[in-house]
């Protein structure tokens, strides 16, 4: 079990990294259209799914209530979430190819409706901000523990406390942070893997 969450915590990091690696920067028809809009996005959704995982491995082996709230809210988080990536993945994907298919940039104003929809963005805000609680809750148990160095679930829960902030700055920042989650989840999978106290 420690060896699975270990790798379901590298795995997620780095699909983190990949995500707005490989996404478009731009948010136009051409971006939307694109594999890659498709692949970057299909990357994130999958490490919110392997990170629900790692953390509820993470708490099988601190076995403490901290943890498993922790596992609670990520998992909560990322069920809020998902939805709003599905739909900037796969519906943003299919409208922006008719639009450019179609020659009819106007159909472009579905994404800013739906993107802006009241209840879309608060699930999504919400689920965001319920990770990053899982994520820091984790590392709060991470520290208390004696299990797992002491540090090594704090530039992961880092990362998901700037997951929201990180959208409104430049997307070289989307990059970077992107990085600091791979290296979160690959320090956290290293220290979970070999189980050193400290």
């Amino acid at each position: 079990m420690r060896s699975f969450t270990a790798l379901n915590f590298a795995v997620a990091g780095v699909l983190f990294l990949i995500y707005p690696a490989v996404r478009p920067s731009g948010d136009d028809a051409a971006a939307m259209a694109s594999p890659e809009w498709v692949a970057g996005h299909l990357a994130a959704m999958i490490g919110f799914v392997l990170l629900g995982l790692a953390v509820l491995g993470l708490h099988q082996l601190l076995g403490d209530r901290l943890s498993l709230r922790a596992a609670l809210a990520t998992w909560v988080g990322a069920g809020l979430t998902l939805p709003y990536y599905g739909a900037e993945d796969f519906g943003l994907n299919v409208i922006a190819k008719r639009a450019l298919r179609d020659n009819t940039p106007a159909l472009m104003e579905l994404a800013e409706e739906f993107r802006f929809s009241p209840v879309a963005v608060t699930m999504f805000a919400l689920g965001l901000a319920l990770l990053a609680v899982g994520a820091i809750m984790a590392a709060v148990s991470v520290w208390r523990s004696g299990v797992l160095q002491k540090w090594s679930a704090v530039p992961l829960a880092a990362g998901f406390a700037l997951f929201i902030p990180q959208f409104f700055g430049p997307y070289s920042l989307r990059i970077a942070h992107g990085a600091l989650i791979a290296v979160g989840g690959v320090w956290l999978a290293i220290a979970t893997w070999r189980g050193r106290t400290v």
